[in-house]
């Protein structure tokens, strides 16, 4: 009985489990001042540079900025982008997680490895196959010029590039989370007589909700604050082609500091924005990972399954 008050609950020696979790209050310190300083240093301070430069001189100033008919161009195309750019992506990653957690087939590790391609690939390089393909000297060029068709230096062609540039975010946050929840959910609602699109739609879709928002954050975020693919694409042709990144540099260039920061603080406002948001849906991912790990331990893995399909599909 007396060895027996040596092992805590965890199963390791009370001497290792003390020394194993804490520190010395100067090491815990150090390490927090370390994180905070370089969060400072080239996180917030430059954050703050952004809105101090964007109305160091005056509301008036800066709303006659944003109110510019360049700058109202930059933010309608960069909005229409955003648009058209995520709904594709939310079908292409739901339509590949789909494939790639729920079935085996041929060539399903190339599949992976494309998604995975934009990571690898500069966004500067991206752009520059597109103009290969759609330029005038380019593949398809000589006969887009005489259909009048234009994709480079136009608007299908920013959203073909920043298509590209996004479409891995919402496939790789379901990917994982489809492969960890498994089949038992659909296959217990296939054998209760549900459909393919009410499987889809009651099971499926519920489980994997939060997942499919982060990732939509995420894709938002970067289509709307893409540069280097864009810039390459769009022929930076004011009051058309410009996104909110290319007119900001275009102004910066023009020494219009104020309007350059301006743009720029909408940008980082954001920014800002998709932080919260996606601390929100970690958050909630976890209080429902929780939940369910909890319930999934007060009764079987097959009577919770069937249960929960039950209730989804009526």
């Amino acid at each position: 009985m007396a060895e027996a008050t040596l092992m805590p609950a965890s199963g390791k020696p009370q001497w290792l489990a003390g020394t194993a979790t804490s520190e010395p209050p100067l090491v815990r310190w150090a390490l927090v001042g370390v994180a905070v300083g370089f969060l400072g240093l080239f996180l917030l301070l430059p954050l703050a540079a952004v809105f101090a430069q964007a109305f160091e001189q005056g509301w008036r100033v800066y709303l006659r900025s944003l109110a510019d008919a360049d700058a109202v161009a930059a933010m309608r195309l960069t909005l229409l982008t955003a648009v058209v750019v995520v709904p594709l992506n939310v079908v292409f990653g739901v339509a590949a997680a789909w494939c790639i957690a729920k079935f085996e087939f041929v060539g399903k590790s190339v599949l992976i490895t494309l998604i995975d391609l934009p990571f690898a690939v500069s966004p500067v390089i991206s752009g520059l196959i597109y103009v290969l393909i759609f330029g005038r000297q380019g593949w398809l060029g000589p006969w887009l010029a005489a259909h009048d068709i234009r994709i480079i230096f136009a608007v299908p062609g920013v959203i073909l590039a920043t298509v590209f540039v996004t479409f891995p975010f919402v496939a790789r946050e379901l990917i994982p989370l489809m492969q960890a929840q498994g089949s038992e959910e659909e296959e217990a609602a296939a054998s209760l007589g549900a459909g393919g699109w009410q499987i889809f739609w009651r099971v499926t879709l519920p489980n994997i909700k939060w997942g499919l928002l982060y990732g939509v954050i995420l894709c938002n975020a970067r289509a709307m604050g893409e540069f280097g693919a864009v810039s390459v694409v769009s022929g930076h042709i004011r009051g058309q082609t410009n996104t909110m990144p290319l007119h900001v540099e275009v102004l910066y260039n023009e020494s219009q500091f104020a309007a350059a920061f301006a743009v720029a603080s909408l940008l980082a406002l954001l920014a800002i924005v998709t932080l919260v948001l996606k601390s929100l849906l970690e958050w909630q991912t976890a209080r429902q990972f929780h939940d369910r790990e909890s319930l999934a331990q007060e009764e079987p893995v097959a009577e919770h399954s069937t249960h929960r399909v039950r209730r989804l599909t009526r």
